[in-house]
């Protein structure tokens, strides 16, 4: 019976350290969606994007892509996910800006190997508002 309790004990008090957050932008005909996951000192991150072209974007096809892995916090509120491209010896890098309403993104250019066409995990300077 104490082993019981002290298991249950447990799994209450880890899923209080628990939370996770989202963000999404529309822009036009570009959703991006980030993912920010935090148990204890432990952070995950997935970013994807679904892009249809915008009426400036003609000729351009849709696109897609995504990524996740652990990330590192690198200050008060900002993240940094790095990942390595399959086969290649470059990383992608995506730096996350979190602020009281939402998120910005910055990536490096070596994530041109996880996205084609006009898509990019970016946000461009603009906020991906965070999901109460």
């Amino acid at each position: 019976m104490k082993k019981s309790l002290f298991c249950f004990a447990l799994l209450i008090s880890g899923s209080v350290l628990a939370s996770t957050d989202h963000y999404v932008l529309r822009d036009g005909k570009h959703v991006h969606h980030l993912k920010i996951t935090q148990l204890g000192e432990e952070v995950t991150i997935s970013s994807d994007v679904d892009f249809e072209p915008n009426a400036d974007e003609k000729g351009s096809k849709a696109c897609s892509a995504d990524i996740a892995d652990e990330a590192k916090k690198t200050g008060e509120n900002t993240f940094r996910l790095k990942k390595q491209s399959e086969g290649e010896a470059s990383y992608c890098v995506l730096d996350i800006q979190l602020s009281a309403t939402g998120a910005k993104i910055e990536q490096s250019e070596d994530c041109n190997n996880f996205v084609t066409g006009i898509c990019h995990f970016s946000s461009d300077g603009k906020e991906l508002l965070k999901i109460k």
